[in-house]
């Protein structure tokens, strides 16, 4: 996925669970969970959602490394990788 697929995947699904906010609006370096004001059950399905949605497994201890939007794009654009180029 590309840097501009990710954010914009972060602003669709952050839409679903917060309709209320623009999550376009939050400065990718801002905590998610304070710039739109979810809870952690909110954050946990937007962690849930971002999984399915990229098709990566992510795992609990990596979860902090996606409370803000840079890190998303950070985290989703080292592990979703084409197909065949993903080392072993």
């Amino acid at each position: 996925m590309t840097e501009a697929e990710v954010r914009q995947l972060v602003c669709d699904i952050l839409s679903d669970i917060a309709p209320e906010t623009d999550p376009a609006m939050l400065s990718g370096g801002r905590d998610i969970r304070e710039g739109l004001d979810i809870d952690s059950m909110d954050f946990l399905n937007f962690i849930i959602a971002m999984s399915k949605r990229a098709g990566v497994a992510i795992p609990e201890e990596d979860y902090p490394k996606l409370f803000t939007i840079d890190g998303v794009v950070a985290y989703l654009t080292s592990s979703v990788q084409p197909q065949g180029t993903r080392s072993s």
